[in-house]
């Protein structure tokens, strides 16, 4: 009876070390990443990621550029005839 005592002691002790483990964790935040509170017609500021098609800043040319692209640059349907 003593060694199913120890056992029992044992497995309670095993459970609350490994319940208490995930206290410890860290935050896991993007460090380093750009945070995303602009719009995102405002554009990165890089010339490399604009096209001459869209003016940073204008939405309208933003949301035309989208349409235009997903119905030409991404429409494997269209690109394929």
């Amino acid at each position: 009876m003593n060694s199913l005592k120890r056992i029992a002691l044992f497995a309670s002790a095993m459970t609350v070390l490994a319940s208490l483990a995930a206290c410890g964790d860290k935050a896991q935040e993007l460090a380093g990443q750009p945070r995303q509170d602009a719009a995102p017609y405002t554009g990165t500021g890089v010339q490399v990621f604009t096209t001459s098609d869209w003016k940073t800043g204008d939405k309208n040319s933003w949301a035309q550029q989208l349409k235009t692209r997903a119905q030409y640059g991404q429409n494997d349907h269209s690109r394929s005839n």
